[in-house]
């Protein structure tokens, strides 16, 4: 069986988004005969812990591991909970306190790429080593953290092997990275690694068409879009909430506040008494302070109810409780080419989805051809408003379904088996 090497910084117990899209590669590959082996840091700062993935894990899988310096742990001496939000993404776009300004300037000028860039050289040597152990002449690097594509850089210069670099989101078009504060030499220096790692690996995967069409206009090298998916029997349901909930799932950062969706649920309450009774809007994941002040504002605090971070398994049996699954991003054409991955496990849930985005969102097509719910863009309300009540007079009648039509192709199986044709 053919191997290949893994480079990834996130693995379980890391809970989030981020670990998903190659423990499920990992868990099919084999299927595909090819033989995975693994590469982690020994000691990773997760600013979220998930112990449910550990049961994707394949049993006998080789997995090697190095130490990681993380600056995250000196700064946590100044403010433990302003580090954590900042390493988890969550970025406040007005308010920051001066200690939060001074973490952004460092973490986007002083640590290019980012905040693993200590373990570049390391694990290039660590590596060597392990490529010829295994006998392995393919490797894999996924990002972000962008430090990672940099081990497959170094390694390709110092090594005859073939090179996939896995993009799960942009580089330098990422939406918060205007917010890192960069002097013109820093971003100068993000483009320019940028550049070397897409004009050097042999092959790029991304997950959106959008990205795809960015890198092309920096490399001519090969990119296949691969998204993320979903796993598990699609067929397994739970039994629905009695409320008419509407419920998101993941972190909701300041920048997709959809103030019109809020806008449009206080007219709904304020109009209709049966609305008013049923509605329950659900977070699970982390939610800006932002945010909550804004549905506040807007007479929404009393129907919501927050419920933080949960087990993977837990979140995947809320998506298929809730009556209408949430997702919101940026309104920014940076942002039109972000896929994020629950978006395949809101289809695989049956429920009707409910997105609030930027113009063109790449989101509305899979939804559309998918069949599984509308996307709006941010300025929308009357028809966000006709399509919530349409739904809730349904639900009234229990008949809120959606047919999630041809989503088998975004199974991670399946997606794995375009992966291994590829690679």
């Amino acid at each position: 069986m053919r191997k290949v090497l893994v480079i990834t910084y996130y693995w379980p117990p890391a809970g989030g988004p981020g670990v998903q899209r190659w423990l499920k590669f990992v868990k099919y590959l084999r299927d595909f005969g090819v033989e995975p082996v693994l590469y982690i840091p020994e000691n990773p700062h997760y600013p979220l812990i998930d112990e449910s993935f550990v049961n994707d894990i394949p049993k006998d899988l080789i997995i090697y591991r190095h130490k990681i310096k993380e600056p995250y742990r000196i700064a946590s001496l100044f403010s433990s909970k302003k580090t954590k939000r900042i390493s988890s993404g969550i970025i406040k776009s007005k308010n920051q306190s001066g200690l939060e300004k001074i973490l952004l300037w460092i973490r986007g000028n002083l640590f290019i790429p980012d905040a693993r860039k200590f373990w570049v050289k390391p694990s290039v040597s660590f590596l060597k080593g392990v490529l010829e152990k295994e006998g392995i002449d393919t490797i894999i690097t996924t990002g972000p953290p962008h430090s990672v594509h940099l081990i497959g850089y170094y390694l390709k210069q110092a090594k005859s092997l073939k090179w996939i670099a896995d993009f799960r989101d942009p580089w330098t078009t990422i939406g918060y990275h205007k917010k890192l504060k960069l002097t013109s030499a820093a971003e100068k220096k993000h483009k320019k690694l940028e550049s070397d790692v897409l004009n050097t690996a042999d092959k790029i995967i991304v997950t959106s068409t959008t990205t795809k069409q960015e890198f092309q206009q920096i490399t001519s090298q090969p990119i296949q879009v691969i998204t993320n998916g979903y796993d598990g029997d699609v067929s397994t349901q739970v039994e629905l909430d009695t409320k008419f909930t509407i419920s998101h799932i993941g972190s909701l950062l300041s920048g997709r506040n959809p103030l019109n969706l809020w806008k449009v649920l206080s007219e709904l309450i304020t109009e209709n008494s049966s609305f008013k009774e049923a509605l329950s809007i659900q977070f699970i994941g982390v939610v800006s302070d932002e945010i909550l002040s804004s549905i506040d504002e807007m007479g929404l605090k009393d129907y919501i109810e927050i419920l933080g971070y949960v087990s993977h398994e837990k979140a995947l049996t809320y998506q298929k409780s809730s009556q209408v699954l949430l997702l919101v991003e940026i309104d920014s054409q940076e942002t039109v080419g972000i896929i994020p991955g629950k978006l395949f496990e809101y289809m695989a849930a049956k429920r009707p989805i409910i997105g609030v985005g930027p113009k063109n969102w790449e989101v509305g097509k899979i939804v559309e051809q998918t069949e599984t719910g509308y996307i709006f863009e941010h300025s929308d309300d009357t028809t966000l408003k006709n399509v919530l009540l349409n739904w809730f007079e349904r639900f009234q009648n229990n008949d809120l379904q959606i047919s999630s039509n041809t989503i088998e192709k975004y199974s991670r199986r399946e997606l794995t088996r375009k992966l291994v044709e590829y690679i």
